[in-house]
């Protein structure tokens, strides 16, 4: 394999490829990247068995070939070229790869391609495409309530269906951890009516969101029961699927939440993160909203540090009304509100609560109180 090709594009590729690769691996070949070299490129793969990136390279082919070669070893290498460098690789057959740029030169370990796991996509029953900056929406407001906890492993991830509201398809992502959930959607695209539900893997959907990162056109779609492959522009993913049943998370929606309280998103958020640094994770990082007459006092009491008390002006029709909840989980949720002015619809202070943004109904969030 002889290749010559410019640092800037092989670097934005490998940046795409080698972040799945795992830094310890019990096969050294997943360790690697594959290097196919022919007809005016090279191509790129890494995998770590569960999700394979897939990227094209335009190149100066010399001699076509296939090799793999260390993925952090040789991200680091390039990117500490000089910008807009000339980089040459290449492999005599044997079991080393030779780069060169300017005056630097490495010699880099090869392990045989033939070992190369390949992630059969297999057939695709759905196909798709989504505005990048819908599927980029979509995942920043459901993937912070990914739940981390393995003994519930169909909770690690996003679960993505189609369904119909008011009679019009929509496409919704669900996220939740038991404490918090969150839910998003959009017009169902043609094509994806139908389709499975699927839980995408929390690992696939930070790869995702990291190529979405200034993305702009399209994306490409494909679904089946086991797998998903994403395509933007030169990149391609393909990932396995969770497999198990995601709950019912309708049935945890609140539907009788009548107590209405309307505050200024921005005064809320500040007056959270202000009272909760003392909050203890002792006690929970636990926070105490308390309404009176026009006014929401937020309170935390941690008995080896103090107290803290702020007050927020909020519209709120009951006379009064307490609950408690997690400082953490109340500020991600405020953080997605994207409307000046946040809804909060309570039951009682047991009951789980509903959060809303100002004139939205595309995105939904359900906290659950603690005892405080």
């Amino acid at each position: 394999m002889k290749v010559t090709l410019e640092r800037n594009a092989l670097l934005k590729s490998l940046g795409h490829v080698h972040r799945v690769v795992e830094r310890r691996n019990t096969y050294p070949i997943l360790a690697n990247v594959l290097m196919k070299a022919a007809n005016g490129s090279l191509d790129l793969r890494a995998t770590d068995l569960d999700i394979e990136v897939t990227e094209a390279v335009p190149a100066m082919v010399a001699t076509a070939g296939t090799t793999t070669v260390p993925a952090h070893t040789l991200y680091e290498i390039v990117r500490k070229l000089a910008d807009g460098a000339e980089v040459r690789l290449e492999t005599d057959g044997a079991e080393q790869m030779l780069l060169t740029s300017g005056r630097s030169r490495f010699h880099l370990a090869c392990l045989s391609p033939d070992s190369f796991p390949d992630l059969k996509s297999g057939a695709f029953s759905h196909q798709f495409t989504l505005p990048a900056a819908t599927l980029r929406e979509l995942i920043e407001r459901t993937q912070f309530a990914i739940s981390n906890e393995e003994t519930r492993y169909y909770l690690n991830g996003i679960y993505v269906h189609t369904l119909e509201v008011d009679k019009q398809p929509v496409l919704r992502a669900v996220a939740t951890d038991g404490h918090r959930m969150a839910r998003a959607e959009t017009e169902a695209p043609e094509g994806s009516r139908g389709m499975p539900g699927i839980i995408i893997p929390k690992k696939t959907v930070g790869e995702v969101q990291k190529l979405l990162d200034g993305a702009e056109g399209d994306v490409g779609i494909e679904i089946s029961d086991t797998k998903i492959r994403f395509t933007l522009g030169g990149v391609v993913l393909l990932s396995k699927l969770i497999e198990g049943t995601f709950p019912d998370y309708d049935r945890v929606t609140p539907k009788n939440n009548d107590k209405q309280l309307t505050v200024d998103r921005g005064s809320f958020a500040t007056a959270v993160d202000r009272v909760s640094t003392i909050a203890s994770d002792r006690g929970g990082k636990a926070v105490k909203l308390a309404v009176k007459d026009g006014n929401l006092e937020l309170s935390v009491t941690n008995p080896d540090h103090g107290t803290a008390t702020e007050e927020v002006a909020v519209e709120f029709e009951p006379e009064s009304f307490e609950i408690g909840f997690n400082a953490r989980y109340l500020l991600d949720i405020i953080g997605q509100i994207k409307s000046d002015n946040a809804i909060f619809l309570f039951n009682d202070a047991g009951s789980p609560t509903l959060v809303k943004e100002d004139g939205d109904a595309r995105a939904l969030y359900v906290l659950m109180p603690m005892r405080v």
